[in-house]
């Protein structure tokens, strides 16, 4: 699952789906070319930026990234629309659903499609995510340095928070200093993990068994949607749980 901690579980059990290299990619060259509009000079445009950091972290071809970024300056680059859904799940579950589209009507039919067959519901903008905070996440491996050299070099570098975890250091930052933060970083010790902007739910929902399975469903039918960025929801599912349902 997209950026938060708590669903590390879901992102084990998702871990083989995601290195279907061709979906990575495929997000990554929609970002590319989104971010590619306004400038291609990465040095006046920290989104592209970002996003071409994202790209050689999934070791995406250069020739891959050069053909994205020829076609932007030519202004070849695909119209994509970037959409925020929001809807919930069953038990009330709230998701955030972020799609980059060339068809705007086929985008929210298939995403109210989802949403309607696993037993949850769009909502109106803005219902769902005041639930959440939109914010930086920057994610290295606990190899990389200890729990209080990796706190003191992350708020050096302007970072609000660094939480320590048993595999994982992640440190959130706001929106406007992502870049910053990631970059200072990168220059301190290595690439992240992971580097992006997440909606990052103020509390987590600790699921019930009835329901588990049925919105772990709702969530790989959005997330394997190709018109979809990124899926956010504010739910946990405990470990004992998880073993039941995936084995």
């Amino acid at each position: 699952m997209a950026g938060h901690s708590k669903f590390k579980n879901i992102q084990h059990r998702k871990g083989a789906q995601d290195k279907k290299r061709a979906k990575i990619f495929t997000r990554l060259i929609k970002e590319l070319a989104v971010a590619a509009r306004s400038s291609t000079d990465p040095a006046s445009n920290p989104r592209l930026r970002s996003a071409l950091a994202a790209a050689r972290a999934a070791n995406m071809p250069k020739d891959n990234i050069e053909r994205v970024l020829k076609r932007a300056e030519g202004g070849e680059g695909d119209a994509y629309e970037e959409i925020r859904y929001e809807g919930y799940g069953p038990g009330g579950i709230a998701f955030i659903v972020e799609a980059m589209t060339d068809n705007r009507n086929r985008t929210a039919s298939e995403v109210r499609s989802s949403f309607s067959k696993f037993g949850g519901s769009l909502a109106e903008t803005g219902s769902v995510s005041f639930m959440f905070d939109k914010v930086g996440q920057i994610i290295y491996s606990v190899d990389v340095a200890d729990a209080e050299t990796m706190f003191d070099v992350a708020l050096e570098a302007g970072a609000d928070n660094v939480e320590s975890e048993e595999e994982s250091h992640i440190i959130t930052t706001s929106p406007e200093d992502f870049n910053s933060v990631r970059e200072n970083m990168e220059q301190q010790f290595v690439a992240p993990d992971e580097a992006g902007l997440i909606w990052l739910p103020h509390n987590s929902v600790l699921v019930e068994e009835v329901n588990a399975t049925t919105l772990l469903k709702l969530y790989d039918a959005l997330d394997e949607n190709d018109d979809v960025q990124n899926v956010f929801a504010n739910f946990e599912i405990s470990d004992e749980i998880m073993k039941k349902i995936v084995g």
